[in-house]
């Protein structure tokens, strides 16, 4: 299944034999609460993921949304009506980041077939396609998916960088200034990991908030070092962001299904919690 669908695709899909199972994990920093945007107006059939409960672990030493243990993973997942041989669709408001954390998650655990909704709810809903209201609740159906974690690669601290000293390449999926050191909004420390290269995730989308072409990614991805072949990871600032630049990868052809780049889970909420690890600032390496 590719990693992108389309909101045409994704309508004959809802009307078909084989229908998606539809997670709706909107979710803002600065909020409202998603489950207050889900209960506006979702996508028919759509079930409310929470990125924090459902989708990661408590915040603690390992960053501020690790990776959820794989036995409390499959039971939200099956409560949310996730099987294995269902394909499943995620979409968030839409500019994809945090959709491609549900993507990243359910390859991670061995689902075969998951795909991000470009453009998310806005292009959705700014289509005139149909959007119900109602609460958040468990799906209707529960699933029976079974989680088999190593789907997709995970790095640790020393693993990332080693990556970003190497001949590999690291990149840092956040806002420049925030690689750069310039601002830390979230974090106790500011700068990133020595040797990783700024790769803002927004800059995947074009003006009409829609992924660009592969051909553009791949574009954007070689002029950061990264062709076919080189081994690539991505971090952001608490491991979801990231994973819109492996999504960003695979559909550019950068990276393949069957050779991804890899998630530091962990990211800058983890690495800076060891004061030993060496923190760089500036826009350069």
């Amino acid at each position: 299944m590719h990693p992108l669908i389309g909101t045409a695709e994704l309508a004959g899909l809802l009307g078909g034999p084989r229908p998606p199972t539809l997670l709706d994990v909107r979710w803002a920093l600065s909020g409202p609460p998603g489950e207050q945007l889900y209960a506006a107006g979702h996508l028919p059939g759509a079930v409310f993921a929470d990125l924090d409960d459902d989708l990661s672990a408590p915040p603690g030493a390992g960053g501020r949304h690790p990776l959820p243990e794989p036995e409390n993973l499959q039971a939200a997942l099956r409560r949310l009506g996730v099987s294995g041989d269902r394909p499943v669709v995620a979409y968030d408001a839409g500019d994809g980041s945090v959709a491609a954390r549900a993507w990243w998650l359910l390859r991670w655990a061995g689902h075969g077939e998951v795909a991000v909704l470009d453009g998310g709810y806005a292009a959705w809903s700014a289509q005139g396609r149909e959007v119900v209201g109602g609460p958040a609740g468990p799906a209707s159906v529960p699933g029976d998916f079974v989680v088999r974690p190593g789907g997709m690669p995970v790095l640790d601290a020393g693993e990332a960088a080693a990556l970003a000293a190497g001949d590999g390449v690291l990149l840092d999926a956040r806002a420049a200034e925030r690689f750069a050191g310039e601002t830390e909004p979230i974090d106790p420390v500011a700068g990133h990991v020595p040797g990783a290269r700024s790769a803002p995730a927004t800059a995947n989308l074009g003006p009409d908030g829609r992924w660009l072409p592969a051909a553009e990614l791949a574009g954007r991805f070689a002029s950061l070092g990264v062709r076919p072949g080189v081994e690539a990871g991505a971090y952001c600032g608490s491991g979801v962001t990231a994973c819109a630049l492996v999504l960003a990868l695979e559909v550019a052809g950068v990276t393949t299904a069957a050779r991804p780049a890899a998630l530091y889970a962990g990211s800058w909420s983890h690495w800076c919690t060891d004061p030993s690890r060496p923190v760089a600032t500036g826009h350069d390496r």
